[in-house]
């Protein structure tokens, strides 16, 4: 077996770039089509599994090649067996999660995109794990592959992709991106674009850039405060990128997609859950396309941040709703396994210090 930290990651390759694998190798230009079906349609985890390739090719892939970027470390089910979330290793070492969550009529991922975050939210575990590096393609696309040959497995497939898990998305742009036209692929994958989103805290010229992107993904837009003085507090990257030029970005999103912006809102008991701050949010987005999807926050140990009261809830969205600010609370999934992003990484490390 080829060396796992030199060889070629198969799923780090485009379909061009396995195209010119295969014909340096001197293999005829339809067996790219061949594996790339077995990696994105049948999520074969060998290429022994590649029945229909030559046995020397299969040798060659196996010697030469790897399919197993993420290595699962331990699975937890919610006790109501809706929500599952994972923690991976990568090649390297460091850890990351990803969250499979079963609704009525969907099955949808919430996955990765760096193994750690630059962000430092002070309420988010991931934010206070440190960055380490960011993910390649193969890595982000390999957590979707990961569940979906599980769901396969049941008859079910995944419906919907969200790039909420640990990470900033858009701080790893290109391979972002590039996972999201894997899956996208209609000779892939085949997940359509408006089945997944892409969530950022703030970046304007990256939002920017996404705008131009032909793909109708998503954009989710975690503001979690409507005054800069809160929100420098809340989310540190609101210093460089203030609310006024986030909201122009937006707005412009809007004008040139045509597309509506959910902002995500963290209700935090006691700090941004007032009337008064839901009136000052429903003045900030009021003008816009847009949905505001507010969300009790996990708890996180050791953190004085504390999700607010379902009646403090009720009443934040009831504001919104009478100043016509389209508004859902999120479900509050997996909280009985940490199902918020760094959460299972977190105690995870503290069981493995401790053993």
């Amino acid at each position: 077996m080829g060396n796992r930290m030199t060889s070629i990651n198969l799923l780090d390759l485009s379909k061009a770039e396995l195209s010119t694998l295969l014909a340096d190798w001197g293999e005829p230009g339809y067996r790219a089509d061949q594996i790339w079906s077995w990696l994105y349609r049948r999520f074969a985890a060998t290429p022994e599994e590649m029945t229909n390739l030559p046995k020397s090719l299969r040798t060659r892939l196996a010697e030469e090649t790897r399919l197993d970027p993420l290595t699962p470390l331990t699975t937890l089910d919610s006790s109501d067996g809706q929500t599952r979330k994972t923690l991976f290793a990568l090649p390297d070492g460091p850890q990351i999660e990803a969250v499979l969550m079963r609704y009525e009529k969907r099955r949808t991922l919430c996955i990765s995109t760096q193994a750690g975050c630059t962000m430092g939210c002070p309420f988010c575990a991931t934010g206070q794990g440190g960055f380490i590096r960011n993910l390649s393609a193969g890595e982000i696309v390999a957590q979707v592959l990961y569940y979906a040959q599980a769901l396969a497995t049941e008859g079910q497939r995944v419906t919907n992709v969200v790039f909420m898990g640990m990470g900033e998305p858009l701080a790893n742009y290109t391979a972002t991106w590039a996972a999201i036209r894997r899956l996208n692929d209609p000779a892939g994958f085949g997940l359509g674009a408006r089945a997944m989103t892409l969530s950022t805290v703030g970046l304007v010229p990256a939002i920017r850039h996404m705008s131009h992107e032909p793909e109708q993904v998503g954009l989710a837009v975690s503001l979690h405060a409507a005054t800069d003085e809160l929100r420098d507090k809340l989310v540190p990257i609101n210093r460089r990128y203030p609310l006024a030029q986030l909201m122009q970005a937006c707005r412009d999103y809007v004008n040139t997609t045509h597309r509506r912006i959910t902002f995500e809102y963290a209700l935090m008991d006691g700090v941004n859950d007032s009337d008064e701050q839901a009136h000052q949010l429903a003045d900030l987005v009021g003008n816009l396309l847009v949905h505001v999807n507010l969300i009790p926050l996990n708890p996180t140990p050791d953190s004085p941040y504390r999700g607010s009261s379902p009646a403090r809830v009720r009443a934040f969205q009831s504001v919104l709703e009478r100043r016509g600010i389209s508004t859902t609370v999120r479900l509050r999934r997996g909280i009985d396994i940490q199902a918020g992003c760094g959460q299972l990484r977190a105690r995870y490390r503290g069981e493995s210090a401790n053993s």
